[in-house]
């Protein structure tokens, strides 16, 4: 009898420990629930004492380090689970999430790959991989894992709007539109689907529809400048130059750092007559990327309205020195020069535009170079 009373008393502090580490992982699991990772986390460094071995446990710990953008420490415990058990298809999938986070695309692509192999249909794993696929411009492969995982789950807004991204990168304009039509079926909450519904729709020349879907995406949210900027490039197509001046103009208020949005503002300085105001927004857009020679080229063009035609050659000469191939922008400063009174100059650009391929300088020779 006192034998088997001190194996009980043996006993019971083992059984004790094994049910408090069940429940510290259930507390650890509904802080998870609730974005309290770090509490998560200080919970199931208690249980991996108790539970070396535990697989779950790791991956969990892995997951809110993930949350908690410690990735490497995400890694490390995601490892660990693996080790434990190489076919656990749901650590595959998050430490290749934690990769991706990190940058590492090919690597998460790998994991993703052995997550389907051991769980073909986790229709999650099919969307990460897509993301991963997108990311090093294998457009197809993404396109195709984004359609398996919508096989597996097609009541998700989120995957039919992805896919029509992928297609309207490929230029499927039509079939981007009946996915974002479909997501919005599904949750017609997000602007950001009616924003790039209305970029396909402006790409097949659906214009007035892609304002509609431009409006509706800026009343749902004001405060995306370049949802303002896509407006404006419709209004603007639509020779609405006032309506594309205000909408560039919140742009630039919202976010004051993109050169092309300055770019484009003076384009419609630029069709308003406002040389000026143009050749300032050009200015700024060189100031914000001294590497673009479509700045140059624009801004020289608004001088030549202006007749600085020193200033133009000037420009056009900054932009050869970056783009030295391009026909037009000798042609236009063979143009610059012979009104500024340079014939021989001038004429010897338009020359090397028609030697670059320029039909119009062939014109331009006939016209001032007899």
């Amino acid at each position: 009898m006192r034998t088997l009373i001190v194996l009980l008393v043996m006993l019971m502090p083992l059984s004790a420990l094994a049910q408090s580490a069940d429940e510290l992982y259930q507390k650890a699991l509904k802080s998870i629930e609730n974005d309290q990772y770090k509490e998560a986390i200080e919970l199931l460094n208690k249980v991996v004492e108790s539970k070396p071995k535990d697989k779950e446990v790791y991956n969990k710990r892995g997951f809110a380090r993930n949350q908690l953008g410690n990735f490497y420490g995400a890694i490390g415990d995601y490892n660990i689970a693996l080790e434990i058990d190489s076919t656990y298809a749901d650590a595959l999938l998050n430490r290749g999430e934690a990769k991706f986070n990190l940058g590492d695309d090919y690597g998460a692509l790998e994991d993703y790959d052995k997550a389907i192999k051991y769980e073909p249909k986790s229709a999650q794993a099919y969307t990460s991989r897509a993301f991963a696929k997108y990311n090093l411009e294998d457009l197809e492969g993404a396109y195709f894992d984004f359609s398996k995982a919508i096989e597996m789950d097609p009541n998700d807004a989120d995957k039919y709007f992805n896919r029509g991204v992928i297609k309207a990168e490929l230029e499927e304009y039509i079939s981007a539109i009946d996915d974002y039509n479909k997501a919005l079926s599904l949750d017609d909450s997000d602007p950001d689907i009616y924003n790039y519904r209305a970029v396909a729709k402006f790409n097949i020349d659906q214009v007035e529809e892609a304002m509609k879907d431009y409006n509706k995406a800026i009343e749902m949210d004001t405060t995306d400048p370049i949802k303002y900027e896509n407006r404006a490039l419709a209004k603007s197509t639509l020779e609405d130059y006032e309506g594309a001046l205000a909408d560039y103009d919140k742009s630039i208020e919202l976010f004051d750092e993109d050169p092309d949005t300055y770019n484009l503002r003076g384009v419609v300085k630029y069709n308003l007559e406002n040389h000026e105001g143009a050749i300032e927004d050009y200015s700024k857009a060189i100031e914000l990327d001294p590497y673009n020679p479509v700045y140059y080229d624009n801004r020289a063009l608004s001088k030549v309205a202006i007749q600085d035609y020193k200033g133009a050659i000037r420009d056009y000469s900054y932009s050869i020195e970056l783009f030295p191939t391009d026909p037009e922008t000798f042609h236009q400063r063979g143009l610059a020069k012979i009104s500024k009174g340079d014939k021989y100059d001038g004429c010897l650009d338009l020359n090397t535009a028609v030697e670059l391929g320029s039909e119009d300088a062939k014109d331009s020779i006939k016209e001032h170079c007899k």
